[in-house]
């Protein structure tokens, strides 16, 4: 059916179904509808005038209906329609009863009003009513992934230096290095260290037309990785943010080019940087601790899924991160301190978890009762186990004060990184830990009040805005509502 001048559907979107006439008794008025909009009254002057209209040309625009006739456009016709004297009334009818899907009426109820002049009153009700507390908690873990992001690519300047162009003979192993890249996809910026284990698993020829090239875990090899990686992303064959070195870190401050873009952000964001404490009920504090920051990115997830704060130690640590570490315990009042540990399997590796549990202990008297170390990764079993490579570029430490200790139980080539994992089974390592120790009914209701804490957050924010518009903060003037 098309539409003319008079029949324009209220509802975008909307497929219209023919126009028949019901009994007007067998109407319903929606109680939602009085929820946020002025309810319709046989003494208001613009219904009585409604009213003339239909009896003396009768009702041009039909309602909208549910299948159980509760009516999602037209109550105020409705009401005129009443007050005519009307006993049947034109209606379209939509292919759904209102109790069997509630947010669908809810949305074109919403929908079919957008033209309305509305007061304050009920812009603001009309937004309160729309908020859901599934959709509010989306959108605010949707906002806390996109502020953790690093959106900001910084790259170096190599001024005219030239490089060998990548001949034919390399494109394989080139190749090779993409297949990495992409099966790690979630977890860029990879370091080369995690290219390069990750290319021992199927390695390689460095140099197509030399069979005695294979890829191998050694220091010639991985060279070779690094000058090819380096001239694929000069050559923007590999994204310059695909890589990245967590050694050298970048900062840049928070600037705006004027207070206009500052305050569309600002109120962009308004009420969205919640974070509820999700641990506050366990009985104990949960502490991750990882030796290596290039491994940072990919447990960050998970510490950030279960809120446990999360310390790089950088090999042994200094004072201050344990000191953090001693002061989040205490401040919780909880009864045991439990750390996650995850280092590399090497001299110092197998050191850090005792050293940072008796630093902890001796250095800031907290009792050793109280305190759980567990080592998460990497241990020998678990490197046996996923087949990691015993040579190679890592070997036992000479300089290091656990060397002897260690080489007489494991030998100089028994050494592993932590990149030499996959990313997904690092994951699955501190999850399975995290289980572990973890009060689970405790954590999923703090989870469930979350999402209600969101949904009340959404409110706030809606009536904040709806206020700063009636305010006079006008959108078409500074285009941050």
């Amino acid at each position: 059916m098309t539409l003319t001048a008079h029949q324009t559907c209220p509802v975008p979107g909307l497929v219209l179904a023919p126009i028949r006439p019901l009994p007007i008794d067998d109407v319903r008025p929606s109680l939602e509808n009085a929820l946020f909009y002025r309810p319709a009254h046989d003494d208001d002057p613009d219904i009585q005038q409604m009213a003339r209209s239909i009896e003396e040309s009768g009702l041009i625009k039909p309602l909208i209906l549910t299948a159980d006739r509760y009516i999602i456009s037209g109550h105020r016709r409705y009401q005129a329609a009443r007050l005519a004297g009307l006993q049947e009334i034109d209606c379209r009818i939509r292919p759904y009863r209102k109790d069997d899907d509630h947010e669908r009426f809810m949305r074109e109820l919403r929908e079919a009003n957008l033209q309305r002049v509305k007061t304050f009153d009920e812009a603001v009700r009309e937004e309160v009513a729309a908020v859901s507390a599934e959709d509010a908690y989306a959108e605010l873990v949707e906002y806390r992934e996109h502020a953790d992001r690093v959106d900001v690519k910084v790259e170096e300047i190599r001024g005219t230096t030239a490089r060998a162009k990548i001949t034919e003979a390399k494109l394989p192993f080139l190749d090779a290095i993409i297949r990495v890249l992409n099966d790690r996809r979630e977890f860029w910026p990879l370091s080369v260290r995690q290219i390069h284990y990750g290319l021992l698993n199927d390695p390689p020829l460095r140099h197509a037309s030399k069979p005695d090239s294979a890829y191998a875990n050694d220091v010639r090899s991985y060279k070779s990785l690094d000058e090819l990686v380096t001239r694929a992303r000069i050559a923007k064959i590999i994204p310059m943010d695909a890589i990245g070195d967590e050694t050298r870190p970048v900062k840049l401050w928070p600037v705006d080019p004027n207070v206009q873009a500052f305050t569309h952000e600002a109120l962009k964001d308004l009420l969205r940087g919640y974070w509820r404490d999700l641990l506050q009920s366990q009985p104990h504090q949960l502490e991750i601790a990882a030796e290596k920051n290039t491994v940072l990115r990919i447990l960050e997830p998970l510490a950030r899924e279960y809120t446990i704060p999360m310390t790089s130690l950088h090999g042994q640590s200094s004072l201050p991160p344990r000191r953090g570490i001693v002061d989040r315990f205490r401040a919780s009042g909880k009864r045991k301190l439990i750390l996650l540990i995850l280092t590399d399997c090497d001299c110092d590796g197998d050191a850090i978890s005792n050293a940072l549990s008796k630093s902890i202990r001796d250095d800031f008297d907290v009792d050793g009762y109280e305190i759980m170390p567990i080592r998460v990764a990497l241990t020998h079993e678990q490197a046996e186990q996923h087949g990691l490579p015993r040579d190679g570029l890592v070997k036992a430490k000479k300089s290091s004060s656990n060397y002897k200790t260690f080489v007489s139980r494991h030998g100089t080539d028994a050494a592993y990184e932590l990149e030499a994992l996959p990313p997904a089974v690092l994951q699955d390592m501190l999850h399975t830990a995290i289980d572990s120790v973890l009060d689970r009914d405790a954590f999923d209701h703090e989870v469930e009040q979350e999402k209600e804490d969101a949904a009340f957050l959404e409110r706030q924010r809606r009536r904040v805005l709806a206020a700063l518009r009636a305010a006079g903060l006008e959108e078409e003037d500074h285009d941050v509502l």
